[in-house]
Parts: C-alpha cells; structure tokens; sequence
C-alpha cells in the first residue's frame, strides 16, 4: 500500500465513492438465487473479484467485501459454519487483489435481525459477530462497514464490540422504516450521536430507499458539522415481474443525486440494492474533481415533495377472472359511462378520522369507488377489510386489494368470505411485495398461490365453489380486475400479455399513472378489441422533487419532459396547483378514449382528487349538455 493517507485521514479532505450491490451482479452473470453467495469467495473467487474489478473501473474507490451475511447464523442457513474463516478472510484477499492502491477495502458486516424466525439473545449476538469481526480483521482491512441495520440497539452493540477489537474507521449504517427515526423510535440526529459516542467513524444510512427518500431523510435532520456521513441508497423502488426483480432509477439520476448528496455534507456515497456498476460511474463522473463541502442543515419545507407512500405500487403484473354481474358493478358502468376510481391509503397508525374524511369527500364529489390497497410495498397498514366495512356504513363504496403475500389458502378463503358478508364484492387479486423489503423485513411472505391461480380460485367461489372444491351453500358475486403498466418500451408484448389477462376473465384493468397524453391514443387503439373497460391512472404531482422521484425511482412510471419541465418552475402550493392543471389535461385527453378514470391520491391530499373528480363529472356533464 506504500505511503496512501490511511482512510479516516482521506475523508477528511475528500469525498469517496462506494460501490454498488454484489447480489445484483452475480445474478446478472447468470449465478442462481437462493445459494450463499458469500461462499463463492471461496469456490468461485474469479467471479466476485470481477464484480469488485468492475465497480473499481467504474470509479468506486470504497469496496466492500463480499461478507454481507457470512456471520455464523448467515452461514448455518446453508451448513456452511464450519467455513467461516475461510470465507470472510477470502472475502477480504479478494477485494484487496481486484483494486488499485488507490482504492479503500472495507469489510462488510450484515445484521443477523432477520436471519432466523427464532429471536437472538445478546450472548449469541455477541459472540456470532464476534468470530466475523476477527476472521475479518485478520485480512487487514482498510475498515468496516455495518450496514442494513434496522434496529439502533444491534448496530451499537457491533460498533461497540468492534472497537475494543481495532482501532480501523467504522462506518455504521441504518435502514430506515420511517425516514425520521430508526425502528427503535430515536430520532435520527440523536442515533447519529449515540454510533459516533461509542466509537462510529462514518455514520449513514443504506437500503430500503431509493435516493429521494434518503436524501430527504438527511435534509430533514439536523445534522452535526463534526459528524461525516455515508449513503448507500437502493435503485428506486423494487418491481418483481413473472418472478425476475428489476430496480426503476437510471444511472443518470444517481449522478445527478449523488451531487446532491455531496451538497448536504455526504463523504461517502455509493450504491445498494439494484445498483450496477453503471449507477456507479455516473456517481464517479458526476463527482469528480469535486471537494466535500461542510454540512449545512436544510429542512424541506414539505415533506410531500419526497414521499411516494403509493399503493399504485401494489398494481404489479397480476391477473383475476370474473363472471357476469348486476349492472351497478363498477365494470359494467365504464363500459357505458363515466367511472371515477381513486385511490386513497389506509392510515399506517389506528387513526381513521383523516382517512374517512378523504373518503366521504370523495363520495360527494362523485367518486363512484374508493380503492384501498392491501399493504402495499410491504408496509403495515390498517386492514382495508375494516376500513371497507366502516366505509360501507358511510354509504362509500369500496374496491379492495387482495395480496397473495400475507395470507395463506385458510386466511385468504375466510378473508374473501367475510367480504362477502360485509356486501364488498369489488376486488383487485395482486400478488403483493416481498415481506423482506417491507418495514417487516423479518415476516413470512406467504405466497401458497400465484395470483394466478387465486384469480381462478376466486372465479370458483363465484361459481359457488371453494378453494378445497367443495360446494359451499352459495355464491360470491366479486368482480375482479387487473393491473396494467402501458409505460413500458415492449408496448406490444404487454398488450399480449393483457390479452392473457382478460383471457383468465378479468371484469376491468386498472392502468399505472400515465403522464403522456399520446399513451391515452396508443393504448385505446391496442385495446380496441378488448372486451372488458380500462380504468386510466391519473395521479396529481407535489412537487419537483415529487416529480423527478417518480420518473427515476418508481417502477412503470415515466414522466413527459414537459410535466417534467412545468412542475421544475414552482415550489408548495403553486407546485401542487400545476400538478392538478398538468392531471386536468390529461383528463382532457382520457375522456376522449376511456370512460374509465382512475385517480391516485398522493400522500393522502384527497384534496386533490376531490378537485379532480369534481373535474371529470363536470367535463362529461358538460359534453353530454
């Protein structure tokens, strides 16, 4: 290593770029899933040095070693505890031999929270990281680097063990659940303090966000000057498609935010989950030549502007099947009429008051269902079966989701059937994302069926039989639609794939936000044929940031420049005034080929939505006038 500043005094002067994820990597170069991709450091080395020689070309000049999960409990999921030493020293050897000497090597520490279903005791937590920490250290690392650690007491714990053993720069990064405190409830400024108190170097923040959520989790915190900080943020949101899993955001706008990122006194900014060594060179690019400037705390003057908290996000690619019903079904209506979805979230505390609020407004001003999503991302929600039901007594339709992830085949008949009772027979069956990327990251995801198979299974008890093939007394009535994503570059194979949708006997397809007014032209075409309505999705924009985090982080969202362009030149209420005239317009144009709309309430401002619903029963009224 010759002479090179040791790495705490580098960062001192100067920033650093990280590299990205490992998994992403050796899934693109054809390894498999579900096999301990730590142990490769030992049976296939020559890969996982190409993955760090890769992320070092691209400019990352921060590697960490591929030792993310090679703890004992990590390990022990694949009988491999015997090898610990072997790997996580090699993990270190390899990193070392794939850089230059301008390069800092890390070693990489996971947290074992959710490694197991069986809870951990301190003693075996200490000592599981214990034997990791030395195995580690004996390759002489340049320093460590805990990340992925949703609970603050876990990850002082390690910090605090790992200083009585060395005296190397430690980076210790949270993942957040909510962006202001850590899952433990500390405030993040305060968790920032106590890692740097017992013996943190670096202290950030990593995964589970994408880089708008993260950068506002720092803007909004008043940071230190003294303390220096990582991020590592994920590629935007995750989307899982015939079972692959694909991240939104575009190297370009990791670029861009990684210069924002530096702007808020960040010295360490590299990539997670989703990340290529592509998102890593814009990084580089879009740094160099650059110094670290001193932190400067910024409160954002809206939260909203970053928030996506959408359950549009629940419509990921899934199927239904339905049967022919009475006229006041919402799919019968859009085939003659016009019909208003919205959508508006179900509160994340036991608070119902805003949320009935939204939902009594809508009603008045027309809306002909409220859409209620089951969990969407993961994230624990109130019940929407309750929520149904309270609405149904306020005189408010409801259309619910139903994920195949939380319930299995016992809950989700019994589920389905208490619906039925409660006279709530409009459904969405989606298949709901992965518990692991959820505020839950320990959870079950359940996931008996496809929502394939739990369409057709809902078509049975429609036909007055149950998911067992018994015959129960008598029938459901659900009316079940589909999600469609008409922003996507393969136009036509997705058509084709809708087909097969309506094929399985969907009643109606319900559309991600749609920002350019052409797709409103394309899609009617494509969809001529078709025999059941399409719900277009609409969805009112906050802010700029609000904006640009839905283009770049959001999979099946692709926002037009010129909205683009427009929500750049206000800020507040005026951004969010240019966000309903930007949605007006695209009424304008939907009206003309759909009688479905569906509209999508950003962060509960049904305000919005109500403003918009109102907007297209006036424009239909006056056109039929």
């Amino acid at each position: 290593m010759g002479d090179r500043v040791a790495l705490a005094s580098y960062l001192q002067d100067h920033l650093l770029v990280g590299d990205g994820a490992m998994a992403t990597q050796l899934y693109q170069l054809g390894l498999p899933v579900g096999v301990c991709y730590e142990e490769f450091n030992v049976s296939r080395p020559d890969v996982v040095r190409s993955v760090h020689r890769s992320y070092y070309e691209a400019g990352a000049r921060l590697i960490e070693t591929n030792t993310f999960s090679a703890h004992v409990l990590g390990l022990s999921r694949y009988g491999l505890e015997d090898q610990l030493e072997a790997i996580n020293l090699a993990g270190v050897s390899i990193a070392r031999e794939a850089v230059g000497d301008d390069a800092y090597v890390v070693a990489t520490i996971g947290s074992l929270q959710g490694v197991r279903k069986t809870t951990i005791g301190s003693f075996d937590r200490q000592s599981a990281y214990e034997r990791q920490l030395n195995a580690l250290l004996a390759g002489q690392p340049d320093g460590l680097l805990f990340e992925t650690f949703l609970d603050l007491e876990e990850l002082l714990c390690v910090v605090t063990l790992a200083r009585t053993l060395t005296t190397i720069p430690i980076i210790a990064q949270l993942s957040l659940i909510d962006l202001g405190v850590t899952r433990d409830g500390v405030p993040l400024d305060q968790a920032f303090q106590q890692l740097r108190q017992v013996g943190a170097t670096v202290v950030g923040l990593n995964c589970r966000y994408g880089p708008a959520d993260l950068y506002k989790a720092f803007a909004k915190t008043p940071i230190d000057p003294d303390l220096m900080l990582s991020v590592y943020p994920n590629a935007g949101l995750l989307s899982v498609t015939d079972g692959d899993y694909t991240y939104a955001s575009r190297p370009e706008y990791f670029g861009k935010m990684a210069d924002e990122f530096r702007a808020l006194g960040v010295r360490i900014i590299g990539g997670c989950c989703g990340t290529t060594p592509d998102h890593v060179r814009a990084m580089a690019k879009a740094l160099e030549g650059l110094a670290p400037v001193e932190i400067v705390h910024r409160v954002m003057p809206k939260a909203e502007s970053f928030d996506h908290a959408l359950s549009y996000a629940a419509l990921d690619a899934d199927e239904k099947a339905g049967s022919d019903y009475p006229t006041s079904y919402l799919h019968d209506k859009a085939k003659h009429t016009s019909t208003v979805i919205v959508e508006l979230d179900p509160p994340k505390d036991l608070s119902v008051a805003k949320f009935l609020l939204g939902a009594k407004a809508l009603r008045d001003a027309g809306a002909d269902a409220v859409t209620l999503a089951d969990n969407s991302l993961a994230v624990t929600r109130m019940s929407n079966l309750a929520l149904g039901a309270l609405m149904k007594r306020e005189g408010i339709e409801p259309l619910l989701h139903i994920s195949c992830r939380d319930r299995n085949l016992i809950g989700q008949q019994s589920h389905l059937m208490g619906l039925h009772a409660l006279d709530i027979h409009q459904i969405l069956v989606i298949t709901g994302d992965p518990s692991r990327f959820g505020d839950l990251p320990g959870a079950t995801s359940v996931f008996d069926v496809s929502s394939f198979d739990m369409i057709r299974m809902v078509k049975d008890l429609n036909q007055g039989k149950a998911f067992s093939g018994q015959t129960l007394k008598q029938k459901t009535r659900f009316s079940i639609g589909a999600a469609f994503n008409p922003n996507v570059a393969q136009f036509d194979k997705a058509i084709t794939r809708l087909e097969k949708k309506i094929a399985t006997g969907a009643d109606y397809i319900m559309t991600q936000p749609i920002y350019n007014p052409a797709v409103f032209a394309k899609l009617a075409k494509a969809t001529a044929h078709l025999s059941v309505p399409i719900f277009v999705g609409i969805m009112p924009l906050l802010s700029h940031r609000n904006a640009e985090f839905l283009h770049n982080e959001v999979p099946g969202i692709t926002l037009s420049e010129d909205a683009r362009k427009r929500m750049a030149n206000y800020e507040g209420e005026r951004a969010r005034a240019e966000g309903v005239a930007i949605a007006k317009e695209l009424i304008d144009v939907a009206v003309d080929y759909f009688h479905g709309i569906y509209l999508i309430t950003p962060m509960l401002r049904y305000e919005m939505t109500v403003e918009l619903t109102r907007y297209v029963k006036e424009k239909v009224a006056l056109h039929r006038g």
